[in-house]
């Protein structure tokens, strides 16, 4: 069975509230000190404690710099640089990456500059690059679960920054949570650029998925807020397998959507609460060709994927029906290929295994860098994990 990181934004997210929610849920600090240590950012070291935020008892992580450290400003190729020739592991490198693409890109909008010409200020310090390297590679010593992620509350207020006063959520926040859901609430800043982009990069929004529920850990704020505990809250569990009516088909016809708008929605709609999503090819009345677009959908997320189909798409109608599926449990075991390791998702049935594919992404990730054919490298994993077995 797959495991789950529910994250709920209870005080917003920032990078060392998410990095002490993970030593709470029981991270080695020792092992992701020493990971983080390979970036070679020197005057930097982790002041771990247990405090209470109204009432609520959890571990608050300050990264602590030496008052001799200038304060640097960073450009995206440097920080991106720095990942790389790390001895982080390559998943825990990819995610890091894509946390501080994420910013950049949005620095990029904001700013009318080239993503290249991108200078990270408050982002760029040392204690926002071990923040966020720190959270992929405590999702490494997780064993990689799926995160999934509660909508953060953005705050209201003024905030000083580098570029002067600016308005709460800040334009970067802003832009980084872009069609994510979001709570436009509470006073000052409880969702930081750092703390929306680690929501972008490694989670997906939605509601708690159904989990054996394993472990809490609560990640503490650095002040007392006056309307609800500064924490963010992680839950580790087991996803268990929606059953029966639980899950329901839905379906519109189009006859007006472009191939364009038809590809946005299956992706939308994934990324949004569906199980699953496809489009299949119809002839309509009047001999007009058309689609019809599918959703599988939990249904504690029916109501809210209907809306989205009545909003995003041209359709007047939207049909539901309950399925039944048997499901298989499922685990991930890793592999190790000639290019790097790559997870396999085995299903099975009453402990018999009956299917076995590598992960795309990661297969994806192992053959981008070493610029070997896509195939190759999902070979690779097959056998390797052939003989495994």
């Amino acid at each position: 069975m797959s495991t789950v990181l529910y994250l709920e934004p209870v005080g917003g997210i920032a990078g060392d509230m998410f990095l002490a929610a993970m030593l709470d849920l029981g991270v080695d600090a020792r092992a992701l000190e020493e990971g983080l240590r390979t970036l070679g950012l020197d005057g930097w070291g982790f002041e771990v404690s247990r405090a209470v935020r109204q009432a609520i008892s959890g571990v608050h992580l300050n990264v602590a710099l030496s008052s001799e450290l200038p304060h640097v400003h960073r450009g995206l190729t440097d920080i991106l640089g720095r990942i790389d020739a790390s001895a982080l592991p390559p998943r825990a490198k990819a995610q890091a990456r894509a946390v501080f693409e994420v910013i950049g890109r949005a620095e990029a909008k904001i700013h009318d500059v080239p993503l290249e010409s991108v200078h990270f200020h408050e982002v760029g310090a040392v204690d926002s690059i071990v923040d966020v390297c720190g959270a992929a590679l405590a999702l490494e010593l997780l064993g990689q679960p799926e995160v999934v992620s509660a909508p953060p509350p953005l705050g209201s207020g003024m905030v000083e920054t580098m570029h002067g006063r600016f308005p709460v959520p800040v334009p970067a926040t802003l832009e980084i949570l872009r069609d994510l859901p979001v709570r436009f609430e509470g006073q000052g800043e409880l969702t930081t650029p750092t703390g929306a982009a680690l929501l972008r990069a490694l989670s997906r929004p939605g509601p708690p998925p159904a989990m054996r529920l394993e472990r809490t850990g609560y990640g503490l704020g650095r002040r007392e807020l006056p309307d609800r505990p500064n924490v963010l809250r992680a839950t580790l569990g087991t996803a268990v397998a929606a059953t029966g009516s639980d899950v329901w088909e839905l379906a519109v016809t189009l006859d007006d959507a472009t191939p364009q708008l038809l590809g946005y929605l299956v992706e939308t709609l994934v990324t949004h609460g569906a199980l699953d999503a496809w489009v299949a090819p119809v002839t309509l009345k009047k001999s007009r060709p058309g689609h019809v677009l599918s959703v599988l959908v939990c249904g504690g997320e029916r109501e809210r994927v209907v809306r989205r189909l009545l909003t995003e798409s041209p359709t007047l109608g939207v049909r539901a029906w309950p399925v039944h599926r048997t499901v298989l449990d499922r685990a991930h075991v890793e592999v190790e290929t000639a290019h790097g390791p790559v997870r396999v998702k085995v299903g099975s049935l009453g402990g018999e295994i009956l299917n076995a594919a590598p992960e795309y992404e990661d297969v994806r990730a192992r053959a981008e860098a070493a610029g070997v054919p896509f195939k190759q490298v999902w070979a690779e994993a097959l056998a390797a994990y052939a003989r495994r077995r």
